[in-house]
């Protein structure tokens, strides 16, 4: 979201309007239900739109966020509530596409109350059994970031967050008003000391269910598939905690990179008239 800070003029109406079927108030979100409008009374979000970009999804296409900054008294309230109608969090701001001429990018979500793990996913899960979870503080370490440079430079390297320094990651972790904690995946220690770090993830609660803001992990253990078991355990946590949901930010139909989340299945994407099961024929 680098670009918002440089490229920014304040979003009109018709912009919001124009955003996946929602009108966005200066003082609240309402969807087209008014069962789902959210109040905002002691807070005025100020909407502002990006200038026009190269989509890094799709080819020859030019994309476009509306975004807004997240207060620090109550951030985390218009977090969730944000997250709830397709926002996504990059440190204190909470962004959507806003494309004039596109509309391919739509929000996903797995349902984890009763999620029926395949016999491919239990494989990917019973692979990676002898990971340790841990929850810790929302604070950057040098583990961390060496991990997600290793990490970016495999799978990333062309990437807007290629070049991501120290002082960004920090940035990343720390600098939010939201409900957020770090997952850390560690492999079995010979020592009795912490092992090896082979996965992360930042992590967003929301009142129904967990967002997963960026994950990242050891780029050269394939055979583990860690991208997906990262999913399916904040599945497995989500449904622990009575938590309904596990956000995966956007899926873009026709984009190589965004395609691995329709393999979830169910799952839901949140079109114009709210939020619904992914058709067999998107997959």
């Amino acid at each position: 979201m680098a670009e918002v800070i440089t490229k920014m003029q304040p979003a009109t109406q018709s912009h919001l309007r124009a955003t996946s079927g929602f009108v966005l108030i200066t003082r609240g979100l309402k969807k087209a239900a008014p069962s789902v409008t959210h109040h905002f009374a002691t807070r005025q979000l100020r909407f502002f739109l990006t200038a026009p970009s190269p989509c890094p999804y799709l080819p020859d296409r030019e994309e476009r966020k509306v975004f807004a900054h997240l207060p620090l008294s109550d951030g985390a309230t218009i977090n969730d509530a944000l997250t709830q109608i397709g926002f996504r969090r990059s440190q204190n701001i909470a962004y959507r596409p806003a494309c004039e001429r596109c509309d391919a990018c739509v929000s996903a979500r797995i349902p984890s109350i009763g999620y029926r793990f395949s016999k491919s996913e239990r494989r990917t899960l019973e692979r990676n059994a002898d990971l340790s979870r841990h929850l810790v503080e929302a604070e950057a370490t040098m583990e961390q970031f060496d991990l997600l440079r290793r990490y970016l430079l495999a799978r990333h390297a062309e990437g807007g967050m290629a070049d991501m320094t120290w002082p960004d990651y920090v940035a990343m972790v720390e600098d939010t008003a939201a409900r957020t904690h770090l997952i850390e995946y560690r492999l079995p220690s010979g020592d009795g000391g912490p092992g090896d770090l082979v996965g992360c993830v930042l992590i967003d609660v929301l009142s129904d269910g967990l967002s997963m803001v960026y994950s990242f992990y050891e780029p050269d253990m394939a055979k583990r598939s860690l991208g997906s078991f990262i999913i399916l355990d904040h599945v497995v946590q989500a449904s622990g905690a009575g938590l309904p949901y596990v956000y995966l930010g956007y899926w873009v139909q026709g984009s190589p990179k965004m395609a691995y989340k329709a393999r979830f299945q169910p799952i839901e994407v949140l079109r114009a008239g709210g939020w619904t099961l992914m058709p067999q024929r998107d997959r």
